[in-house]
């Protein structure tokens, strides 16, 4: 039976500032909570945060853009809605990282 290996450092190094903010999205949503569509943003993030995704980058963008639709879609702060569009800037400067195999 063949193993796959964990993907290189470099892939590893590109997504750990995309991670932080995905994360940071997510406790701004829940520190939010109650905003129009909240509950609809915490499951699409939890999706996009999902292994299935992470292993598979292009899963992601369109995770991204039913998150910044819902986002803008609601009541919600100004500062959470530029967290959902760093995570798009960070998603693409990822995708740039694993594409030029920079470390970071």
């Amino acid at each position: 039976m063949a193993f796959v290996e964990e993907k290189t450092g470099y892939t590893k190094a590109a997504i750990s500032d995309l991670q932080g903010a995905w994360i940071f999205l997510r406790e701004k949503v829940v520190e939010e909570f109650g905003f129009k569509n909240s509950d609809k943003v915490l499951f699409h993030i939890d999706e996009a945060m999902s292994w299935e995704t992470v292993r598979n980058l292009k899963l992601m963008e369109p995770l991204i853009l039913v998150i910044e639709n819902l986002v803008r879609q609601s009541d919600c702060s100004d500062e959470l809605l530029d967290t959902a569009k760093n995570v798009r800037s960070l998603y693409n400067d990822t995708l740039a990282a694993i594409k030029e195999g920079r470390a970071d």
